[in-house]
């Protein structure tokens, strides 16, 4: 089986179980883009560059669902929303097909 180290916030909720709500652990979007992030971020593989850290409630966020204006200026706001939920499958449950580890981490190098 093949292993890939993504790197998350500490804070970061852990992955939940396949089919349940998101909770915006990030894993999905930084294991690799749906097809909006790989337009968006021009790569097939890795993290998705719209992927967004939100300090504030320790969450991450689709960048293009959350600031429609800044990833997609040339539609408007309300469309945009409606149409990323869409592309994102937004409320359908947790879809990563990956096995997510947290890693220990030791103090020193």
């Amino acid at each position: 089986m093949r292993q890939l180290v993504i790197h998350l916030h500490a804070a970061a909720p852990p992955k939940p179980p396949a089919g349940q709500p998101c909770n915006g652990c990030g894993v999905c979007c930084a294991y690799a883009p749906c097809p909006l992030g790989f337009l968006l971020s021009r790569r097939r593989t890795g993290a998705c560059s719209a992927l967004q850290w939100g300090a504030a409630d320790g969450r991450y966020r689709c960048g293009p669902l959350a600031e429609p204006a800044r990833f997609l200026p040339w539609l408007p706001a309300p469309w945009a929303r409606a149409l990323v939920r869409r592309w994102i499958a937004a409320a359908r449950g947790c879809d990563a097909a990956v096995d997510a580890t947290p890693a220990v981490m030791s103090g020193d190098p």
